[in-house]
């Protein structure tokens, strides 16, 4: 069955992950996508597992699209660039602000109805709009890290990349309501207008931290942390465990199940509240318990009372889990030049295993297209 968005045709400017998962993910909806990359390629092709011009970041973020390569320092393929933003129904772009608009690929070099969005670490505006910025940097300037404190006590990144990969998704979603929008117009006999979606990883993170920024605002303090004793411990046998609670019940059934059914009197404990306010005296009497005891034993203790629990897998703990085979959640995939890999789907919008092109596979063809 043909995509929903076959006919849309997008120019994916971008590099790095937030932009080209946006444009992945409208590859995956049917539209045709053109990725353009620099003589030296995107850089995500030099990071992670690669061979020659193929990399696993750029893998899993540049699916389906078409390449071509150009010099845009070059004004000869700056004039290429720009005949293939005149035909864009969606052009992305992830360059510094205004440098886009300086090399003729601002929104205005798209069709008078397109969709234009603009990647960027801090957004289009404001003070800081000039100033670098990274996963890892937008991480920290909007307090996810400072919400992610370890057992060691130090405010740690998450190493997976969330505000990349959440950035792609927000992108995406924008999109996918700008082109709505131009729908319903077209549908009411309105001309479609030009769109131009300011995307950042600051507001992406801030939207990952809709709660803790609103208790935060609200009590103009850190918030207590969120329901104590909930988190990970260590088994007799060395392995790693995972304990979630979200309501009272759930910590007297966890007390008699760990032998300590005396606990939730202790007026220390009583509550999530008085239990995160006295957290380090918890801890002094929860780890040694949950050392007596293999990671195993506790899981299958826990599950068995109805907790929520749950192992700490690496992620090829997880691929090896027959639930996650049976969901098929990251089905194998073939990238020429890399080799066989998983891939996870995203929710909703199912398996999806065309591989990402070479550096600059399609130039000599899009050229021709564009010069016919």
């Amino acid at each position: 069955m043909p995509g929903p968005y076959e006919g849309i045709f997008v120019l994916d400017a971008a590099q790095g992950i937030a932009g080209p998962h946006c444009g992945q993910l409208l590859a995956q909806a049917g539209a045709r996508v053109i990725k353009l990359e620099p003589p030296k390629g995107d850089w995500s092709r030099g990071l992670t597992t690669r061979a020659n011009t193929h990399s696993v970041m750029h893998s899993c973020f540049n699916r389906g699209k078409e390449a071509v390569v150009l010099d845009l320092t070059d004004p000869r393929d700056q004039e290429r660039a720009r005949k293939l933003a005149a035909k864009a129904d969606v052009l992305i772009e992830a360059f510094r602000p205004g440098v886009a608009q300086r090399i003729g690929l601002g929104p205005e070099a798209a069709k008078p109805d397109a969709v234009c969005i603009s990647v960027s670490g801090f957004g289009q505006d404001g003070p800081h709009r000039e100033r670098p910025c990274t996963d890892g940097v937008a991480q920290a300037y909007s307090g996810l890290v400072a919400c992610n404190v370890g057992a060691d006590g130090i405010p740690h990144r998450l190493n997976t990349l969330p505000v990349d990969v959440f950035t792609g998704l927000s992108a995406f979603a924008a999109c996918q309501t700008a082109l709505a929008e131009q729908a319903r117009d077209r549908r009411e006999g309105n001309p479609p207008r030009r769109r131009h979606l300011d995307v950042s990883l600051m507001q992406s993170a801030a939207a990952l931290l809709v709660l803790p920024i609103a208790e935060s605002g609200m009590l103009g303090r850190m918030p207590a942390e969120l329901n104590v004793p909930a988190g990970t411990y260590q088994g007799s046998d060395g392995a790693w465990f995972m304990i979630a609670m979200v309501r009272e019940e759930e910590w007297v059934t966890f007390c008699r199940e760990a032998g300590l059914p005396e606990l939730p009197d202790d007026p220390r404990f009583v509550s999530f509240a008085e239990r995160a306010r006295n957290k380090p005296a918890l801890m002094e009497i929860l780890r040694p318990i949950l050392q007596g005891r293999t990671s195993a034993e506790w899981v299958a203790r826990f599950q068995a009372a109805r907790l929520l629990c749950d192992r700490v897998n690496t992620p090829l703990d997880f691929l090896a889990d027959p639930h996650a085979q049976a969901m098929r959640v990251a089905p194998v995939m073939e990238q020429p030049g890399l080799g066989t890999m998983p891939m996870a789907s995203i929710p909703g919008i199912g398996p999806w295993t065309t591989p990402a092109p070479a550096l600059g596979e399609h130039t000599e063809a899009i050229l021709r297209e564009i010069e016919a």
